[in-house]
């Protein structure tokens, strides 16, 4: 975090509630003329916009007023939610992958490559 933004959340941000991961949501002390009461997020550890738990999309996005309440899945059937893994260790690579270290299985007998006529 700079220290501008540091300096402008200590100023004019009200705090607002904080995420399952640890990312601290704030709203501006007023509003300033008929624009929208500004909102924003001070990440914990890097800043990735996938590391938003749906709740507190909706709450920044202004798709909903209420606050939300509790940290994690509201329904039994609710997955916990994850920030996307792409481009990092845990990212999913299929089996031969070069980044994995394996190889590529080889082709099957049914294979038979284009020839001209």
């Amino acid at each position: 975090m700079t220290i501008g933004t540091r300096l402008f959340t200590l100023f004019r941000g009200k705090p607002v509630g904080v995420d399952s991961f640890g990312n601290r949501y704030y709203k501006a002390r007023r509003r300033f003329g008929p624009r929208a009461q500004r909102r924003w997020v001070i990440y914990k550890g890097e800043a990735d916009a996938s590391a938003i738990p749906p709740e507190w999309h909706a709450w920044i996005h202004y798709t909903t007023d209420q606050v939300p309440a509790g940290t994690g899945p509201s329904r039994p059937w609710q997955k916990p939610h994850r920030p996307n893994p792409t481009g990092t260790a845990l990212a999913y690579r299929p089996p031969g992958h070069a980044l994995s270290g394996g190889q590529r299985a080889k082709a099957t007998g049914d294979y038979e490559p284009w020839q001209p006529v």
